[in-house]
């Protein structure tokens, strides 16, 4: 599945990705662009249950229940200061 959403949703410290921003990575494809070389959290990242409660048919969608079901708004609305 080309989701995106775990490069998206989350902060990824080690690439200096705040909650919220898409992966400069991320392809418009759905996959990742540094594959081969990606840091230690996104290798040992694993799709579970969570990507079962926040799918939906557009990356948008799916960001936006992964901010809700995390209660992560606040911290965007942050970071976009």
């Amino acid at each position: 599945m080309k989701c995106g959403t775990c490069c998206t949703a989350p902060d990824i410290s080690t690439l200096r990705k705040p909650v919220g921003v898409k992966c400069p990575h991320l392809g418009a494809d759905g996959l990742c662009e540094i594959y081969a070389t990606r840091p230690a959290v996104c290798r040992s990242y694993r799709p579970d249950e969570i990507c079962l409660q926040i799918n939906a048919p557009t990356l948008t969608e799916r960001v936006t229940n992964y901010v809700q079901l995390f209660g992560l708004a606040e911290e965007i609305r942050r970071t976009q200061r």
